[in-house]
């Protein structure tokens, strides 16, 4: 009986040493220098990707605020201004002939790094004491005529987007076109 106690002790016994799951050093280390090799070849498509979302992201917040600039010429009765300030990197919206002060529901919006706004063909308007382009909103939900039919956005990397003004003098529309 001691005997079988014996073998089935060595049978349970292990080796003092063996290769447990894991990974080397060079595996480690050559998995580090793919991941270097293919971030470095991505990345520059990405950054070009995420300048292109910046001024797709910046066209439907200029757009969305043309339609709360009619909404509240609408529901105020009175004409409200879309402004933009090139020269600043702003626009805004507010009220007609109200100050600054008197309109408490004014916004104004930084354009994002690297991006341009312009009206193009714009006539300047005084807007908060300052002779600025503007989008006019009537109380009547339409676009005045006076009000620039075009607005345009650029990248830095020559990307424009165009917001047209539709035929119907409602709204502006997103439009990828060359001008």
């Amino acid at each position: 009986m001691s005997r079988r106690i014996k073998q089935r002790d060595t049978q349970n016994l292990q080796p003092a040493f063996t290769r447990r799951g894991g990974f080397t050093l060079i595996e480690l280390v050559l998995v580090m220098a793919l991941l270097v090799v293919a971030i470095s070849v991505t990345a520059p498509m990405l950054s070009r990707f995420f300048r292109g979302r910046t001024l797709d992201s910046e066209a439907r917040r200029l757009l969305s605020l043309t339609r709360a600039g009619q909404s509240r010429a609408v529901s105020e009765g009175a004409p409200a201004l879309l402004w933009i300030d090139s020269s600043q990197h702003e626009y805004g919206l507010e009220l007609e002939n109200v100050s600054r002060a008197g309109d408490p529901r004014a916004e104004d919006f930084s354009v994002a790094d690297g991006l341009q706004v312009d009206a193009v063909n714009a006539a300047p308007i005084s807007v908060g004491g300052r002779k600025l382009p503007a989008v006019r909103f009537l109380p009547d939900g339409t676009i005045d005529d006076s009000s620039p039919s075009t607005l345009r956005l650029a990248g830095a990397d020559g990307t424009i987007l165009w917001l047209v003004e539709e035929t119907n003098h409602m709204t502006y529309a997103i439009q990828n076109i060359n001008r």
